[in-house]
């Protein structure tokens, strides 16, 4: 029985532990998304700093390995989540085709180059090279999502891709249980056995998801309660993992099942919204455990080989996703883009090639220096699609299947950047048969809008001699749609296209408010911040929901507007963004129009 005295002694261990990895965390994740490396190399390099081999703050990393395998449960339950039979089916040829043709063709490939270059066993060379097959979908969904790439043609193909390596997961254990070299577990049943339980097991979880789990979360539902689905879906998670985990199955699986069931909940946003924290913060735990178990004196004692094997691993899988695209419809620089995307190992190679050394497929020391290999892997990726945007960009002049604004009809009205803002201002011109020429630098949108019968040029269109050939010289309109994410509309250049069509009314979709004071003065027929109006139109619902009849909101919003356009004067004036802050509405709440008596 433990004294008082350890107890207290192990809670302070505890402590001690928990604020140091996650102090590393916080600091090394803010440090690598700022160079855009990605958080999970940022998780594994604070794990290594803080291991046992550096700095030695964390004696046993060992110890959160049960923690961490309910991160990776929770990883896959999300991915479950994306599975409706909708979506499905609209990327089953990509998911089933291509995404099966890259496991098998990238596994065989990588065990072959392992078996050959490092002449090993079969055995070994397939536990190390099938798990180098699956690409990182940590690392490369946040990337796309960041870069608002998910829903176009090459985000969705490549989470086809990446859907389906998550899949293979559990055929890869299987096969990796199936080659072990140490004697079975007495307690554990016989292979015929398992198979019977994992499929009792899938049965019974979708037994009970369709007629337990759903009534639940309509139940819950109705309470309006959020702690109560966080709750819910936590239990999920870890209640079908402990079931497959008490059968000796995959706890991987378990929880991969129980967010299928849910994919076509009502409830499905919100319990990923709920969980996503939680997967998060114990995902990154994994990565730090990672980093901290990696064997950097065999890395030190081999660093060639590591770098050699790492840049083999990326040049075999560009060059076969690369050719597979291809194969399945993608023009030749989509397909280079996604074989650059998907060249990295994946984090779930640290899970089996743990598992790999456990089953005596490999020596402890093989399974430290190829997690060296998954994470330089990792590393090089952002530095690969930075080169494939520099390339992209020299190149995208010469491309035939990108033609110039030189090869638009004359029309009216220019539209410069077809994003979410530029596709709406066009389509409220084309109501009225206004004819408009789209510009957007852009190659990924140009080819996605392409998809839809929309024909966009390519072209910055802030050049002068671009918009020229344009046919800004008779256009009445040259509305600006950019994001302005690079600074690019600045005083100066807009300047510069009102000198030169000054016929033209310039309409500019400004950032935010500092950028609206920098255009101040200039002569343009509308500029307006980006989110004011829809900002405006919420408010003005958030106050008919709050029970402000409809004449006070409509005072309210003239009210508001007139002390912003007011703040808006007094800060291009002064140069203090400060200026007029007293008119604001936290400082002097407006009072009902009955206390002040009707306008004279």
């Amino acid at each position: 029985m433990t004294t008082p005295a350890e107890t207290a002694q192990a809670t302070t261990a505890i402590l001690e532990s928990g604020a140091i990895m996650l102090g590393a965390a916080l600091v090394f994740v803010t440090l690598f998304r700022r160079l855009k490396l990605g958080a999970t190399l940022g998780y594994i390099v604070a794990g290594a700093l803080i291991g046992p081999q550096v700095l030695g703050l964390i004696h046993d990393p060992e110890q959160l390995t049960s923690v961490t395998d309910i991160g990776i449960a929770l990883l896959l339950f999300i991915v479950g989540l994306e599975l409706q039979p909708s979506r499905l089916w609209r990327l089953r040829k990509d998911i089933f085709g291509m995404g099966l043709a890259q496991v098998v063709l990238c596994g065989a490939a990588l065990s072959l180059f392992i078996w050959v270059v490092l002449g090993v066993s079969p055995e070994a060379a397939l536990a190390i090279g099938l798990p180098l097959a699956l690409s990182s979908t940590a690392q490369v969904l946040p990337m796309l999502r960041s870069d608002n790439e998910l829903n176009t043609p090459q985000g969705e193909r490549a989470f086809s891709i990446l859907l389906f390596q998550d899949l293979s997961i559990i055929p890869l254990i299987t096969i990796i249980a199936a080659m072990a070299r140490v004697p079975p577990d007495p307690g554990a049943p016989s292979g015929g056995l398992l198979v019977l339980f994992t499929v009792l097991a899938v049965i019974g979880l979708v037994l009970v998801g369709r007629l337990v789990m759903n009534p639940l979360f309509r139940l819950i539902g109705r309470f309006g309660e959020r702690e109560l689905f966080v709750v819910a879906g936590l239990f999920t998670v870890v209640g079908a993992a402990a079931v497959m985990h008490t059968l000796h199955l995959s706890v991987a699986l378990g929880a991969f099942v129980a967010g299928v069931v849910l994919a076509e909940s009502p409830y499905r946003h919100e319990l990923e919204t709920d969980v996503e924290p939680f997967r998060s913060i114990l995902l990154g735990l994994f990565f730090l455990s990672v980093g901290m178990l990696l064997n950097l004196s065999v890395i030190a004692a081999n660093p060639l080989r590591v770098v050699g094997i790492a840049a083999g691993l990326i040049v075999i899988k560009t060059t076969l996703i690369t050719l597979l695209t291809r194969v399945f419809g993608c023009n030749w620089a989509l397909s280079i883009r996604l074989g650059l995307l998907l060249s990295q190992a994946g984090e779930f190679g640290f899970v089996l090639f743990a598992m790999a050394a456990t089953a005596l497929l490999i020596t402890p020391e093989a399974a430290s220096l190829f997690g060296a290999v998954v994470t330089l892997s990792m590393a090089a990726t952002p530095f690969l699609m930075r080169f494939i945007d520099f390339l992209e960009r020299r190149e995208v002049r010469h491309r035939d299947d990108l033609d110039g604004p030189e090869e638009s009809p004359e029309t009216s009205a220019i539209v410069v950047g077809y994003g979410r803002f530029g596709q709406t201002v066009a389509q409220m011109l084309m109501a009225k048969s206004i004819g408009v020429t789209l510009i957007d630098k852009k190659p990924s949108m140009i080819e996605t809008a392409e998809e839809f019968g929309t024909k966009v040029y390519y072209g910055d269109g802030l050049r002068l001699d671009l918009l020229r050939v344009a046919g800004a010289d008779t256009a009445r309109v040259i509305a600006f749609c950019n994001d302005n994410e690079g600074g690019e509309m600045s005083r100066s250049a807009l300047k510069a296209v009102l000198e030169a069509f000054p016929q033209a009314a310039i309409m500019v979709r400004a950032f935010d408010r500092r950028h609206l004071i920098e255009l101040d003065g200039l002569d343009l027929a509308f500029a307006q911040r980006e989110l004011f109006e829809s900002a405006v139109v919420m408010g003005r619902a958030a106050l008919k929901a709050s029970g402000i009849d409809r004449g006070e909101v409509e005072r309210v919003e003239r009210e508001y507007r007139m002390r912003d356009c007011d703040r808006l004067e007094r800060q291009s004036s002064t140069g203090d963004l400060h200026a007029g802050q007293e008119t604001s509405f936290t400082e002097a709440p407006l009072p009902d129009e009955a206390a002040v008596g009707p306008a004279g």
